[in-house]
């Protein structure tokens, strides 16, 4: 067996990431939100927890996506195409709660998503039954909106500055402008922009666990001190 001390960073902080999402609410099902802005790596980090629990313990860990949560396009932008718009009409929350959250906790069967993006039409997935005891890991921006606030048992922030997150992001889209891995370009005001906003909602409300996702090969973990409530930013400064 490989030892720990020989693992890579990376796989060392998911080890520990996960054992502290499985300690949460043990014998029932629970839910964790893995709140962080675009580009940030969030999607990358939950497929590798979800890949990892089953060698890890015999809890069966499940991941949805908020992104299966759109809007429509027409309501998305019903309002222009501003941050502002951005962060108040982007996600159909109450389908979230409707199709997921509240039969999750009810013991019954789920929806992972309800809505494709990118062909703007509606989903219907085959439902998904967990365990009795499931971990359900939702992934997705603003996360931590105080709509949202009784909605998570845990929550774990992944974070990074802007100057990482935007070309991050920006790499995985097919037209590019010149010069938008600049946070501040025209071009990244509608995400960037919601991304403040939403970190002036969300500023006091705590997360359980923080993950510094800056450096992808070398992640940082750290466990607030829930004694010692104090003031988070999503982006800070490396």
């Amino acid at each position: 067996m490989t030892s720990a001390g020989f693992l890579p960073t990376r796989q060392l902080v998911l080890v520990d990431l996960l054992g502290l999402m499985l300690a949460t609410c043990p014998g029932q099902r629970a839910v964790v939100a893995v709140d962080g802005p675009d580009g940030v790596g969030k999607t990358r980090l939950v497929g590798e927890l979800v890949a990892l629990a089953p060698h890890v313990a015999g809890r069966e860990v499940l991941s949805v996506s908020v992104d299966g949560f759109h809007r429509p396009r027409a309501q998305r932008y019903a309002h222009g195409r501003t941050a502002e718009a951005y962060y108040r009409d982007a996600f159909d929350y109450a389908s979230l709660r409707e199709r997921v959250l509240r039969p999750f906790r009810a013991g019954r069967e789920i929806v992972t998503a309800v809505h494709d993006v990118d062909s703007d039409r509606a989903l219907h997935p085959d439902p998904v039954e967990p365990e009795e005891d499931a971990l359900l890991v939702v992934e997705g921006v603003f996360l931590r909106r105080p709509e949202l606030r009784g909605e998570w048992d845990a929550t774990c922030l992944v974070t990074a500055p802007a100057r990482v997150t935007v070309p991050r992001g920006n790499a995985r889209l097919t037209a590019r402008v010149p010069g938008d891995d600049d946070p501040d370009h025209p071009a990244n005001e509608r995400y960037v922009g919601a991304q403040r906003l939403y970190q002036q909602q969300a500023r006091l409300w705590q997360p359980t666990w923080i993950v510094d996702n800056s450096d992808l090969q070398r992640p940082e973990l750290i466990v607030p001190d829930p004694e010692e409530p104090q003031w988070f930013d999503d982006e800070p400064e490396a």
